[in-house]
């Protein structure tokens, strides 16, 4: 058996040190919600509630068994008497019961699935936005680097009295200003690991590490968006109606009922002794729709029935015009990515880098350099804002094209 080094760490229970930490990836992040998240662990119990009623379905009522004990009187013999009487449809309405239960099973399933497809979503994004800031702290780094070095650079020149104190104090100034930008997004990045423990079941003892990077910019094709949790429990949602209209149709009838019964009675003559009789038969009643004919449930459940079809358009709509947006977000974001990356950024490092070496030369102000230098970070960073933007319409075009909702009931 193989263990990735952290996992076989975490096997090493007795040995001191700070908690193991949960290494986690984009990739991974929907099979971790999935298992490990508390509010899917308890919707997954509605599952088995669902298939509770199930099994009590479509079937009739307990028979009523009765007896009856008179006592002999001057009046009337005395008679002991037994009777099993069953009431029963005269319509398909338990059939349809156990049809609508069976419907709720799957929409139970589907409402799961549905919660997994959204926190899966809102993990990924919080995923990408933790892999973004690291990337951003990684910039300001390498910027607070060079800042550095240029702070050096301009105090040695002033300490020989070649360049302004002024200048020197620019360059510090500048120099720590990028230190607090990696500080800040530090900041960013605890709360956003807050949300993230929440989706992924993590503990507020334990400790989360973000590896691997955001993919290559790659605008997908059109995809079915019909497998849909939500779509597919809208369609289930108008078969329940219907079923629920034939139900409310079907109970026009009310239950039959049939039974056997029997009975022995004895009575004593003066002169005779006692005489011993008895009878046994059948009965059977039908309650005759009269009067009460359900038109009022009837005419409800039409009416929740039209309103479940009119609900799967609009979500039908509703879904189509999210996917759309999201793909055009994802084109318009690689779009400016790729430009400023193969256009914009190429130009403006090869301008920063001449101004420093001007600067060094003595043939430029320091003010130029640390304009240059400041427009060169704020296009790097826009290039990763850019990246970053475009994953977070990524995962939105997959949540709603329902890519990360597998077939299955989600336990």
């Amino acid at each position: 058996m193989k263990f990735q080094l952290p996992v076989f760490a975490c096997l090493l229970l007795s040995l001191p040190g700070p908690a193991c930490a949960l290494v986690i990836d984009l990739s991974g992040t929907p099979a971790r919600v999935r298992a490990a998240n508390p509010s899917l662990k308890a919707a997954r119990l509605a599952i088995d509630e669902a298939k509770g009623r199930l099994l009590g379905a479509g079937k009739l009522e307990n028979p009523v068994f009765s007896f009856e004990h008179q006592g002999e009187s001057g009046l009337s013999p005395g008679s002991t008497g037994l009777a099993l009487d069953q009431t029963f449809p005269l319509t398909k309405r338990l059939k349809l019961e156990k049809q609508l239960s069976s419907q709720m099973v799957r929409a139970a399933e589907l409402e799961v699935r549905d919660a997994e497809r959204q926190l899966i979503a809102e993990a990924q994004a919080l995923v990408v936005k933790l892999i973004a800031i690291d990337q951003q702290r990684a910039l300001r780094g390498r910027q607070a680097t060079v800042a550095k070095e240029l702070a050096d650079f301009a105090r040695e020149r002033s300490a020989k009295g070649e360049l302004s104190p002024l200048d020197a104090a620019q360059a510090l100034v500048d120099s720590q200003r990028a230190l607090l930008a990696g500080k800040t997004l530090e900041t960013e990045r605890v709360t956003i690991l807050g949300e993230a423990r929440r989706l992924l079941g993590v503990g507020a003892d334990e400790t989360i590490q973000v590896s691997g990077s955001l993919p290559p910019l790659f605008v997908p094709v059109g995809e079915s968006w019909q497998r849909r949790p939500d779509f597919q429990a809208s369609l289930l949602k108008e078969e329940a109606a219907k079923t629920d209209v034939e139900i409310a149709r079907s109970k026009k009838w009310e239950d039959a009922s049939a039974g056997i019964f029997g009975a022995r009675e004895h009575e004593g003559i003066p002169g005779r002794g006692e005489d011993h009789s008895g009878y046994a038969g059948f009965r059977f009643s039908i309650p005759l729709p009269l009067r009460k004919r359900n038109e009022g449930e009837v005419a409800e459940k039409s009416a929740s029935a039209e309103r479940a079809a009119l609900e799967s358009e609009a979500l039908a709509s509703a879904i189509t015009n999210e996917a759309e947006t999201a793909r055009e977000e994802m084109s318009a974001h690689a779009q400016l990515a790729a430009e400023m990356r193969q256009t914009l950024l190429p130009a403006i490092r090869e301008q920063s880098g001449r101004l420093e070496q001007a600067y060094k030369n003595g043939e430029a102000d320091l003010l130029s350099v640390l304009r240059a230098r400041e427009q060169q970070l704020e296009l790097e960073a826009a290039v990763l804002d850019s990246s970053r933007d475009f994953h977070l319409a990524r995962i939105r075009y997959e949540a709603a094209i329902g890519l990360h909702a597998p077939a299955g009931s989600g336990k």
